[in-house]
């Protein structure tokens, strides 16, 4: 009879604890979801430029001002569109609001959002950012698979005319798995990198991917002789008024859900205030200008290509090839073209989902799951989202994005509310580490009903809405219902943050008013003094370490 050793088998599963560590592996706690230390603390105001070049310089940027073409508005409004939602600093605003946490305390959504919902409460927001997350992986590996298989049909002409082997209904062609495949052989090694590490990289990337953009603004202009066709039109095929709000609240539904989790990367801020600049400038600006972009290109190839509209630059990359009869002229454009998509599409993955979706995973079984091995079951569950469908068109994918918003939006408003309003940002650092009712913020069994009731008064009024866009209903009754969901994040956030503020002034949280001056974390160790506070053993397991915190002005 074979003899296992489990306890041998568990010791491996577990994931490492760093040399001379203050903490321990628990329910609650592991390296990736403590205070982030001096030591890790490495991005600095240029490094956050890096990061927001990134998440605004992309192809879901380019493809979502573009995409307001394919859904009915013409290039001037689809343009101002744009602007006001990206330009007019709201995602800006919110970056800096959400990431503020991450600056102050250097802790990631995972764990801030135990004050607002309950040490146990918390698995709620977590597991709803974990599927959000997975699906924009999904689409974003889908996209990278594309690029790649765009790359490689530069290189060898007869790929790009492969025989598909898979059925029509499926929307998914042999060649885009084959270049998925691939693309993801080159996704896994990234999440090998830490994230205090990935300042380079990202810089890399933006520089590739806007030598691409700027390559097919200059060729579109210049091949078309102007901008095109398209932005002489006047009339669009909807109300206007509304489809430019849905527009908006697209944008708003895809960057804003985003910075719901800010703080998983300002954290890592080296002094405050480091990533708040280019959160205000860096994020509007590289995503207006990268849309706007997007929206030339697509009207100015349509005069190109007998009048499609190529909303994808994918798309487009691939076209161009076959417009000029794959010539060494044009292999050659297509090829350095698609070495930036595919390359935007490896750092957003990292940017928006893996290292957020592996800590929020990290969050449900610290013991066992790390920002790594999170990565890894995140990459897992995106295939198998089968994303080819949800962007099988634009009008599809536009409903994708704002549906994203019904559920996020309602976490951004109680988060806020919570933080800001509520706490006055002060929050009691040791006892979001602890699960039991010690800490303030176990609340009634680890739970906060306050943060579920708000979260549902922002979430509700959109449902209906929801339904009836995704299902195609045009039913007058449903008229209005509709009109609301088109203002998704704008409602969501401002009806949950107002029942969060009203719900929490009639029945304030147990513990309001304790949680100064603990503010920033400077490190960890033994023995306590001042207004060092003990860390409890739910934490380390014995008692003896303490979190040390500096007394700030409150």
């Amino acid at each position: 009879m074979v003899n296992v050793n489990w306890k041998k088998i568990n010791k491996k599963l577990t994931v490492p604890i760093d040399e001379d560590s203050y903490y321990e592996n628990t329910a609650w706690c592991n390296r990736d979801l403590i205070p982030i230390p001096p030591e890790r603390r490495t991005w600095g105001v240029w490094g956050y430029f890096g990061y927001w070049t990134v998440s605004g310089s992309c192809i879901s940027a380019w493809t979502t001002g573009s995409t307001l073409l394919a859904f009915g508005l013409n290039p001037r409004q689809a343009i101002g569109c744009v602007i006001k939602a990206a330009g007019g600093i709201i995602t800006g605003l919110l970056a800096v609001a959400c990431g503020w946490m991450g600056e102050k305390h250097h802790i990631g959504f995972t764990v801030a959002s135990r004050f607002s919902w309950g040490m146990r409460g918390s698995y709620f927001p977590v597991i709803i950012r974990i599927f959000v997350a997975c699906m924009w992986f999904g689409m974003q590996s889908y996209w990278g698979g594309q690029a790649t298989r765009v790359l490689i049909g530069a290189i060898i002409p007869g790929f790009a005319h492969m025989k598909n082997f898979f059925s029509e209904s499926s929307h998914l062609l042999t060649k885009d798995f084959i270049g998925m495949v691939i693309w993801y052989a080159a996704f896994i090694p990234l999440v090998l990198i830490p994230p205090e590490h990935l300042q380079i990289p990202f810089a890399i990337s933006f520089v590739l991917f806007a030598a691409s953009c700027f390559g097919l603004l200059i060729w579109a202009i210049v091949s078309a002789g102007g901008a095109g066709l398209m932005f002489q039109q006047t009339e669009t095929t909807i109300e206007v008024g509304w489809g430019v709000m849905y527009g908006i609240t697209a944008i708003l539904g895809a960057w804003g859900s985003g910075t719901l989790g800010q703080s998983d990367w300002t954290r890592y801020a080296n002094r405050r205030l480091a990533p708040t600049l280019s959160q205000l400038v860096a994020a509007p600006v590289t995503i207006t200008v990268t849309a706007i972009i997007g929206i030339i290109v697509t009207s100015a190839s349509k005069d190109l290509f007998g009048g499609e509209v190529v909303w994808n630059p994918i798309y487009l990359l691939a076209d161009i090839q076959e417009k000029y009869h794959s010539s060494p002229r044009a292999r050659a454009g297509v090829f350095f073209a698609s070495i930036g998509t595919v390359s935007t599409q490896l750092a957003i993955s990292v940017v928006l989902n893996s290292v957020s979706t592996g800590m929020d995973m990290a969050g449900l079984c610290p013991k066992y799951i790390n920002i790594k091995r999170g990565s890894y079951i995140m990459a897992i569950i995106g295939i198998c989202t089968q994303p080819w469908q949800l962007l099988a068109t634009a009008d599809k994918f536009l409903s994708v994005l704002s549906g994203f918003g019904v559920f996020m939006a309602p976490l951004t408003g109680v988060m806020l509310a919570d933080y800001h309003l509520i706490r006055r940002q002060k929050l009691k650092l040791k006892d979001l580490y602890t699960g039991n009712s010690s800490s303030i913020y176990w609340y009634s069994h680890g739970l906060n009903w306050r943060g579920a009731v708000a979260f549902t008064a922002g979430m509700w009024p959109l449902l209906p809405g929801l339904a009836a866009s995704v299902n195609n209903v045009t039913s007058p009754s449903f008229a209005g219902w509709v009109k609301l969901y088109n203002l998704t994040f704008i409602v969501g956030i401002a009806m949950s943050f107002t029942a969060m503020t009203i719900i929490c002034y009639i029945s304030p949280p147990p513990g309001l008013g304790r949680e100064g001056p603990f503010v920033e974390v400077e490190g960890f160790e033994a023995g306590t003094s001042g207004n060092t506070t003990s860390a409890p053993s739910s934490m380390h397991g014995g008692g003896e370490k303490a979190i040390k915190t500096m007394e700030v002005q409150v």
